[in-house]
């Protein structure tokens, strides 16, 4: 931001570590995929100084066993922390996936981020999912910065692109989106391109040429003048609007010059405080070269415009009994407060816990207690534990370094947490705390599993346990009415992302079977059975029979069983022994195999033997009567009913309406909501949304989000049912 020409060694090969919170920036990258993002983080590195003996950057990560499946997606699937030192500041840089299946991904990486780099693509745009990250940072007051990058595209423009990111970003004040820099263009080529080769210091007023490989300052020239002064005018403006100093604006409008580093000091404070958004521009270097194009500006902007970690509020903190506890921000000499922002597996050391220190210091061999609440609803037990500290490390591509302590506002990784999940907080063993869990988007994609092989069933309960105590965006549901494993997921490359650590890192092999929504029977109109049980065939025989009416009830009654028997025909000892056999063959089902409900059972009336007639001999009475009632009338499939609202783009009303009604949907109401969204509120039948999840992305192109609950049962079509039928006939 000041506009040094100094670049600093960095780290190059040692553990980037920090003593003090001053010295600490904790930034998260953010933008769609194929925005750029690890390319921008590798030129970083390679700026800073973080490179191998070779000469080449390292890969950041926490883990190393991701490869494959990133190399064979062609896009990040993780969150990867690359730790930098630039100018005496160690900058955590926490690259994000841009896909939005791994958007559980994006948000740890807002947790324990203190500022956020949105990441522009000049020939893509802002795509819809970043305009809604951007407006979930700006709802907490996270400062952020954009960058520019793909400037080398044939079609990029980088005005054009500035003029975008205002009028999305800047709400009502497009004058707090703003750039610090104008790209420097070369020669043209014979394809009429003219490439960046620098960048034009509008505070400095100065030229930063980086075709040499290396950056070299120098002053501009006439050509550069006018857009220069035209572009620094209105940055200026735009900084002294965001001033503490009232005064300035009335000064600068009299003809006051107002010194740069007056500005600097400005900008710097209305940066940190989340009100002016600077736009950077960054392009990679050319072969062989030492830095790329706009790196060290992007250095210095971290390292003085980003807040400190003193500067991010400590999130909700209670006891392990729910009373609240409040914890200094970043209180170096306070209670240990850390959290568990993502849990990996590395081949070599074991299970490695990525973790942001809030409170506190965390040190390698000592005992905390892990707490764990709030995501029953995922398939997390609430569960509180002892567990020890390994050592504490950071990585270096895909090592790690070890470090003696992580300082409150660090982030480090910790060997050897065997229980502890992501979202799990840490705390003094005789001092346990909770941190208040983030807020992580439910996962609507079911995948039903099974083993492959009886070898992997004896794996299978162990890997998915260990799989969604890494990544709480998937809730592993065991169903009880169609007997199926079910993970639920974002999406569909989310789920494969499962099924492949669940083969390569916890050796199961699985196959996916169709994903059965839990059906259910009731009676069309009133019906009778009879129920008879006698056996004698020498020594003890089985004597029961009883006569029921069976009719249906409104939804939501379940199953009522009244006894209107008269005169003793079957003792009252086994009335409750014919409500237990018909209780059991409902539970079974009496057509397809799907529990019975909304019904009332009457028993009227029955025969026993004085020495045959048994419990047992009335229960299965009771359930025989129930199959010839059932085989008498008509039944009913029911089918589950959920109540969906979906939050879309005014854009995309009419067609997500359309789509929901094709679904056999029944739209309740829209209502508006800020930013030209609309909430559709519709019921719709479990089984038209199986990958509603997938289909809705497609047709929004990733702008809308949806969320479900169950109301109720509902009978289905008959011609739906029809088709059920014969599916599960054919299984």
């Amino acid at each position: 931001m000041g506009d040094k020409t100094q670049t600093h060694p960095g780290a190059a090969g040692r553990a980037v570590a920090a003593d003090h919170p001053a010295s600490l920036r904790n930034v998260v990258l953010v933008g769609h995929s194929g925005s750029g993002k690890t390319t921008l983080v590798e030129a970083l590195a390679l700026t800073a100084g973080a490179v191998n003996r070779a000469g080449r950057v390292e890969d950041g990560g926490t883990v190393s066993d991701y490869d494959e499946i990133e190399h064979r997606q062609q896009r990040s699937v993780q969150l990867s922390l690359v730790p930098l030192e630039w100018d005496g500041i160690k900058v955590n840089v926490l690259d994000t996936p841009g896909y939005a299946d791994f958007v559980g991904e994006l948000r740890a990486g807002l947790r324990a981020a203190d500022a956020a780099l949105f990441v522009v693509s000049a020939s893509d745009g802002v795509d819809g999912s970043t305009r809604m990250v951007w407006e979930e940072c700006a709802a907490v007051g996270m400062p952020r910065a954009i960058v520019v990058t793909h400037l080398e595209a044939a079609r990029a423009d980088f005005g054009e692109m500035t003029r975008v990111c205002a009028e999305t970003f800047g709400g009502d004040d497009p004058d707090a989106v703003l750039p610090l820099y104008l790209p420097l263009h070369g020669p043209q080529g014979p394809d009429g391109h003219a490439p960046v080769t620098g960048l034009v210091g509008l505070l400095s007023q100065k030229l930063f040429d980086y075709s040499s490989g290396e950056r070299k300052e120098s002053e501009p020239g006439p050509e550069q003048l006018p857009d220069m002064t035209q572009a620094r005018n209105r940055l200026i403006e735009g900084i002294i609007s965001e001033s503490e100093d009232e005064t300035l604006m009335d000064r600068y409008l009299g003809g006051e010059q107002v010194e740069v580093k007056t500005l600097i000091e400005d900008l710097e404070r209305a940066v940190a405080r989340g009100t002016f958004f600077p736009v950077l521009a960054a392009a990679p270097a050319a072969a062989g070269a030492r830095q790329g194009i706009g790196t060290v500006e992007l250095l210095e902007l971290i390292t003085r415009g980003f807040p400190t970690p003193f500067e991010h509020p400590t999130p909700g903190v209670t006891t392990i009994d729910g009373t609240p506890r409040e914890i200094k921000p970043c209180d170096i000499d306070g209670p240990l407060v850390a959290e568990v922002v993502k849990t990996s597996s590395d081949p070599y050391v074991g299970r490695i816990s990525l973790v942001r220190v809030f409170s506190g210091v965390l040190r390698p061999d000592q005992t905390v207690h892990v707490s764990g609440h709030g995501m029953t609803d995922r398939g997390h037990e609430d569960h509180d534990l002892d567990e020890r500290i390994g050592a504490l490390s950071m990585p270096f591509g895909k090592q790690q370094r070890p470090v003696p302590q992580a300082v409150v506002g660090d982030l480090v990784c910790v060997a050897k947490l065997t229980r502890a999940e992501t979202g799990d907080t840490l705390s003094a063993k005789d001092d346990p705390l909770v941190m208040e869990p983030w807020r992580m988007p439910d996962p609507l994609l079911p995948l039903a599993i099974q083993a492959h092989s009886k070898a992997d069933e004896d794996k299978l309960s162990q890997g998915l346990a260990r799989l969604v105590a890494e990544d709480p965006t998937m809730r592993l549901e065991q169903n009880q009415d169609t007997h199926q494993v079910v993970l639920w997921c974002l999406g569909e490359a989310h789920a494969d992302v499962a099924l492949e650590r669940l083969r390569t890192r916890y050796g199961v092999q699985v196959d996916v079977v169709p994903h059965r929504v839990s059906l259910r029977e009731t009676f069309a109109h009133r019906s009778a059975g009879r129920g008879r049980h006698v056996k004698q065939s020498g020594g003890h025989g089985q004597y029961a029979i009883c006569e029921i009416e069976v009719e249906p009830l409104p939804g939501g009654s379940g199953i009522e069983f009244v006894d209107k028997v008269v005169g003793g025909a079957v003792p009252r000892q086994f009335i409750p022994s014919v409500e237990k056999g018909v209780r059991a063959q409902a539970a079974k089902g009496v057509a397809a195999g799907h529990p019975l409900i909304d019904v009332r059972v009457t028993l009227l009336d029955g025969k026993a033997h004085s020495v045959d007639s048994s419990d047992a001999a009335f229960q299965t009475a009771g359930a025989l009567a129930l199959r010839e009632a059932a085989a008498e009338a008509r039944i009913h499939l029911l089918e589950p009913v959920a109540e969906v609202s979906v939050l879309v783009g005014d854009d995309y009303v009419g067609a997500v309406m359309s789509d929901l009604s094709g679904r056999r949907g029944r739209v309740l109401g829209t209502e508006q909501t800020a930013g030209g969204r609309t909430v559709i509120r519709a019921e719709v039948p479990e089984i038209e949304i199986g990958r509603y999840a997938v289909d809705l992305r497609s047709l929004s192109h990733g702008t809308a989000r949806f969320d479900r609950r169950y109301v109720r049962h509902e009978p289905m079509p008959a011609q739906v049912a029809e088709k059920v039928r014969e599916q599960a006939r054919d299984s």
